[in-house]
């Protein structure tokens, strides 16, 4: 009795020994962090007991999985929560052992993901995960939860080049000053023309020249594109109006350039010289790579064309030292050296949006969808599948979406500058056509009120004496007129 105490004692002091190392051990373990219970995220503890319970695998990659304290959480976090809730399951979460997202070893085995699914040692894999033939021969994938394409993410003073000698034409476009220099002939040919034909415009048309000649009329118009005031000043209602509507036309056309130009200035987007994957091949100051063993790199392995095998006989060379083992060692290789990496676009987006020096090139390639991996014969992926498509439907998608990418810099990243085509400015053009011809008319009118007035007191055809002013103040020789002399002096 008096033996058998003592060993008592020490078997149970040993069991609450193990048993506190075991539970500090799971706590600072993060392949065995439970999912937060923030956002749309549910906790596996939160659900009744004897529910399913799934083990999910995913990988820590900002903003979809992050560790924060002794939780993880993020986008993928939030959607598994959701998921969860909505088909009742409890779930085990786990960060993949090599940090790979799957693909196939020299031995013809899978590593990442995917090979711990293929092993049994997850049941679906909820991470940004890109859906391709290859993976989806060995395992099956849900509808996507989120749609991207392939990018190149820089650094802005790694790309940025100096100013063409005329780069203070860009902000409208070569159709746009094409059509401005139609409007501006066209609005001084109708100032000349109508400032003839209004009798207020002379005082005696046969002995008088006009003011408002071709080059006083080019002159005028200049003038009002400087915003400065010039001579001849338009006395008729006729030359008016048109003056009028071409001063409102240059008023709206320079506060569109100067608006423009600002844009063009603050948003840099002109100064890249790398806006496609071409342009990436052609140049050498850059080093390219992306992630080994991901699914970018096998879509240009496997791809046709002709520049797509251009950049990747390129990493297959320099594998060593362009292809990097995470996207966070990606990122900061950008940062840090002349270096650009191609990768998933809306991943480069957040990571343009953190860090304000880094852009992405305009050019997005191979349209693709990040999924939920399970085992090819598993029973939760027509549901899993269901549930996303119920999550888009209700807009948790785009709410989850907005939550995780926001950033002061994604103002930046919106801006994206382009030259304003005819078609931005086509009612300003329209204006600008209606009220010359409405000058035209009202010059019409008051020549054909003059000349009624004219042909009472010298008793002739209205029409006939129309058409004589309208000669004699177009400089137009008459027949009639030296006809005329002639009789008078034979009546004399």
């Amino acid at each position: 009795m008096d033996k058998g105490l003592p060993f008592a004692v020490c078997v149970v002091t040993a069991l609450l020994l193990l048993r506190e190392s075991s539970q500090a051990g799971e706590e600072g373990d993060p392949e065995r962090l439970a999912a937060p219970t923030s956002g749309l995220g549910v906790d596996s503890r939160g659900q009744p007991e004897g529910l399913p319970t799934l083990t999910v695998t995913t990988i820590l990659e900002d903003p979809y999985v992050m560790v924060r304290g002794a939780e993880l959480e993020g986008y993928c976090m939030d959607l598994l929560g959701a998921l969860a809730q909505m088909l009742r399951f409890q779930y085990r979460v786990k960060v993949v052992g090599d940090g790979q997202y799957g693909a196939v070893a020299a031995g013809g085995n899978w590593t990442g993901m995917i090979g711990e699914i293929l092993r049994k040692e997850a049941d679906i894999a909820v991470a940004p995960l890109t859906v391709t033939s290859a993976r989806e021969e060995v395992v099956s994938f849900t509808t996507p939860f989120l749609q991207t394409g392939i990018g190149i993410l820089l650094r802005k003073d790694t790309v940025s080049q100096d100013m063409s000698f005329f780069h203070f034409l860009s902000p409208f476009s070569k159709e746009t000053w094409t059509g401005l220099l139609f409007a501006y002939l066209l609005t001084c040919c109708c100032l000349f023309l109508v400032a003839r034909l209004s009798p207020c415009e002379w005082n005696e048309p046969k002995n008088e020249e006009n003011h408002f000649t071709f080059l006083n009329s080019l002159w005028f118009g200049a003038g009002a594109l400087a915003l400065q005031g010039v001579t001849p000043r338009p006395q008729a209602l006729s030359v008016r109006v048109v003056a009028v509507v071409w001063w409102l036309f240059t008023l709206a056309l320079l506060a569109a350039y100067i608006a423009n130009f600002t844009a063009l200035l603050s948003s840099g987007s002109e100064q890249l010289p790398i806006q496609t994957f071409e342009d990436l091949v052609k140049q050498r100051n850059l080093e390219f790579g992306t992630l080994e063993g991901s699914s970018t790199f096998y879509f240009f392995k496997n791809s046709k064309n002709p520049i797509h095998q251009m950049i990747y006989e390129y990493m297959e060379k320099r594998r060593e030292h362009v292809l990097v083992k995470t996207y966070q060692e990606a990122v900061q290789r950008v940062m840090d050296s002349n270096y650009a990496f191609i990768g998933e676009s809306i991943s480069q987006d957040l990571a343009a949006a953190r860090h304000c020096n880094l852009i992405r090139a305009p050019e997005v390639i191979g349209a693709r969808g990040f999924g939920i991996a399970t085992t090819q014969a598993s029973p939760w992926t027509k549901p899993l599948s269901i549930a996303v498509l119920k999550l888009r439907e209700l807009g948790d998608l785009d709410y989850l979406r907005n939550k995780w990418w926001e950033s002061s810099c994604l103002r930046q990243s919106r801006d994206r500058w382009s030259p304003l085509e005819p078609p931005a400015l086509g009612g300003l053009f329209l204006a600008l056509g209606v009220g010359l011809a409405l000058g035209v008319l009202a010059a019409l009118a008051e020549l054909s009120n003059s000349s009624r007035l004219t042909a009472g007191h010298a008793k002739k055809s209205c029409c006939s004496v129309f058409i004589e002013e309208i000669c004699t103040r177009l400089r137009i020789k008459e027949k009639a007129r030296p006809n005329q002399e002639t009789s008078g002096k034979a009546n004399a």
